[in-house]
This record gives C-alpha cells, sequence and structure tokens, in this order.
C-alpha cells in the first residue's frame, strides 16, 4: 500500500472511531449535561458567559501549556517504571523516549475521552507492547504500577492542600476529597500487597495460558516499584503544573481564588476523572463547581469549569486525536519486520 493509501485507511479508520456509536453517545452526554446543568442549577448564566467573553487569552494559553508540559513528567516517570520491570523483549535495546512515552499517554487519554471504561489505559499499554517488542500483560502492569504511585501522590498533595486550606478556614467538602483520595490509594496498594502475598496462589488457579499472562502482568507491576524517590517527585511535579493550568485559567477570567483551593479542586478533578464515563463527563463537572464554589460565585465558578473543560477535555480530542492519527501513520510505514518482531510474543509465551 502506498503512503496515500495508508494515509487514507488510518484517517477513514480514525473517523469511523470518532463518529462511531459510543463516541457519539458520549458527546450525546456531554450536551446532555450542560443543558441540564443550564436548565436546573441556580446560575446567573449572563454573568457566565460575560466571564467567558471577557478571557484573557495569553494567560488562557499558558494554562494549555502547562497542562501539555505536563505529559512531559508523565512520560518521564512511566519510562522509569518501564525500565525498572524490564519490559522490552530484547536484550541491550533501548527504550522509546520520553517523547515517545508522553506521546501513548496522551493517546491513552484521547481513548478515554471517547471510550467507556478508561479503555485509554489499556490501549496505551498495547502501543508500547507494540513499540518495544514486549508483550501485553508486561506493558499493562506499569500502567497499573503508574496509576497506584500516581493516586499515591494525589493522597499526599491533597492532604497537605486540605490542612493549608483548613488553617484559613473550616469546610467538610475538602475533607471528603481527601476521605476519597485516601480510600482509592488504599484499594490501589491493596490490589498490589495482595499480589504480592497472594498472586503466585491466585495464578495456580488460573488455565495455563492465563496464568502466564498474569505472572508477566504481576511482574510488570510489582517490577516497576523501583527508584520510588523520582517517581514521586515526578509525580509531583505533573500535578503541579496542572494546579498551574487551573490557577491560569482563573486568572485568565479575572478571578481571584486561594491557591489551597486551586489545588484541592484541580486534585479533585483528577479524581473524579477516574469515575469510567468518557473524560469523566457527568462526574467532573459538578463535583468541580461544587469545590469551586467555597470560593467563588456559583456562576463564576461554572465559568471556571467550562474554559478549563476545554483544556482537559475538548483539546484532549483535538490534540489526542492528530497525536493518535500520526503514531498510526508512524506504525504503518515501519518496515514489515520490524513491525513483526514488535508484535510477536516471546517463543516462550507463544501458546498466550
Amino acid at each position: 500500500m502506498t503512503a496515500t493509501g495508508e494515509t487514507r485507511s488510518i484517517t477513514s479508520a480514525l473517523r469511523r472511531r470518532l463518529l462511531s456509536l459510543p463516541t457519539l453517545l458520549s458527546l450525546a452526554i456531554a450536551a446532555g449535561f450542560i443543558i441540564l446543568l443550564a436548565s436546573q442549577a441556580d446560575l446567573d448564566w449572563g454573568r457566565t458567559w460575560e466571564n467567558v467573553r471577557g478571557i484573557d487569552l495569553r494567560l488562557y494559553l499558558v494554562g494549555l501549556a502547562l497542562y501539555y508540559l505536563s505529559f512531559g513528567f508523565r512520560g518521564l516517570r512511566w519510562r522509569i517504571l518501564a525500565k525498572n520491570a524490564a519490559i522490552n523483549s530484547t536484550p541491550g535495546s533501548e527504550l522509546p523516549s520520553i517523547l515517545r512515552f508522553s506521546q501513548l499517554i496522551v493517546i491513552g487519554w484521547f481513548v478515554n475521552s471517547i471510550g467507556w471504561l478508561r479503555v485509554g489505559d489499556a490501549y496505551r499499554a498495547y502501543g508500547l507492547s507494540n513499540i518495544v517488542g514486549g508483550n501485553f500483560s508486561s506493558s499493562l502492569g506499569t500502567v497499573l504500577a503508574e496509576r497506584v504511585t500516581d493516586m499515591g501522590t494525589v493522597l499526599g498533595l491533597v492532604a497537605v492542600a486540605v490542612v493549608w486550606y483548613s488553617a484559613t478556614r473550616e469546610s467538610a467538602d475538602v475533607y471528603y476529597i481527601a476521605l476519597i483520595a485516601l480510600a482509592m490509594a488504599a484499594v490501589l496498594v491493596g490490589l498490589l500487597v495482595a499480589m504480592q502475598g497472594y498472586g503466585h496462589r491466585i495464578a495456580r488457579l488460573l488455565p495455563g495460558r492465563f496464568e502466564q499472562a498474569y505472572g508477566r502482568f504481576q511482574q510488570g507491576a510489582l517490577g516497576s516499584l523501583q527508584q520510588l524517590p523520582a517517581v514521586f517527585a515526578l509525580g509531583v511535579a505533573g500535578w503541579l503544573l496542572e494546579s498551574g493550568r487551573l490557577y491560569f485559567v482563573v486568572k485568565a477570567l479575572n478571578l481571584e481564588i486561594d491557591l489551597p483551593l486551586v489545588l484541592i479542586v484541580a486534585l479533585g478533578g483528577a479524581i473524579l476523572s477516574t469515575v469510567p464515563t468518557p473524560g469523566g463527563i457527568g462526574a467532573v463537572e459538578p463535583g468541580l463547581i461544587s469545590l469551586l464554589v467555597l470560593g467563588l460565585e456559583r456562576s463564576d465558578a461554572a465559568s471556571v469549569v467550562l474554559i478549563d473543560r476545554t483544556i482537559t477535555y475538548v483539546s484532549v480530542l483535538i490534540i489526542g486525536g492528530l497525536v493518535f492519527l500520526f503514531w498510526q501513520l508512524s506504525m504503518a510505514r515501519r518496515p514489515k519486520r520490524d513491525l513483526d518482531e514488535a508484535t510477536r510474543e516471546p517463543e516462550s509465551d507463544s501458546d498466550v
């Protein structure tokens, strides 16, 4: 197939994906939520749209840049975890660049934005396994390890922000966010502890092919958990950049908000985005408004959420879709021999 033919084929596949029933249903849910919010919520929409129309685009673009800069730190963190787990099957071979890992994360977030049940996490693990010539199960294990360390980082930052915020004012809502973060971190850490202590017993209960796949998954997850100070430091940097995104969105709308509340809202949005709807739609928006009203009028809070979601959802659909398209093109143009080697399972795992 010619390069032009490959481009048309991949573009057509992407168009079918974007126009598929699940994607259209996701967009319908988003539109329905906005209509419901407009008709039911006690908002002064005139004030909200006045804020939006008066946005400072320069500050907005700073927030957008900080958001995508955070993917660089996330990519470096995932690369460290993957190197720890030694997921590349060829001895002595190098892992992809930090940029490549960052691209895969953007692609995963794009797929999460158009699909249900956070399938993008599995998709980026699949993409990594294709690149490194490893296997999907090991790559998926590194994604789990990344999620666990991420939630641990969020929990630590939320605790700091809640103490900081509570030093000047009292609100039960911020404690709820801390409790949710604690519960999610406890579940994920408990999962790893169970894998460490009982994983071999669980594996023996599975059919042979699934036992081997589970073993690789466990090795990917547990083997990743080294160099934790660097891993957590990169996570902190990524989340501070995300908080900077929200801060500049608020400033772009000419509003004022306490710094600890910025951190609480940004991290609260991250927690709410784990709801398995496309992009966390239906959970992120009302949750963010409920937190922002601790420091803003409800109509002002709605304007912040509307603008912030153009970065965390709409821009991911656009930029993530383009990154996804270019990644597909680059994979299609790889020499057939390299592609066969990348997608082939190791001989010992050929029955999986």
